[in-house]
């Protein structure tokens, strides 16, 4: 699995940080998604699953391995 994030997109709302402090973090500068992890485990499908229907802005791509 992999994960995006689009920093153009987000919106600095800081769901991502809340929700997956260990895959994701803001920017002190600006407040934007820091990606941490872009490859975890599959043992965190289920958060980054809830990280992404979370996100207002739809910044937080998820990639599944479909032979998962």
């Amino acid at each position: 699995m992999r994960i995006t994030a689009d920093r153009e997109v987000c919106c600095s709302a800081g769901q991502c940080a809340l929700i997956a402090p260990d895959l994701f973090d803001q920017s002190d500068e600006d407040g934007s998604v820091v990606l941490l992890d872009a490859q975890p485990d599959s043992g965190q499908l289920d958060v980054l699953r809830e990280v992404v229907s979370r996100c207002p802005t739809g910044a937080i791509s998820l990639e599944e391995d479909p032979d998962a």
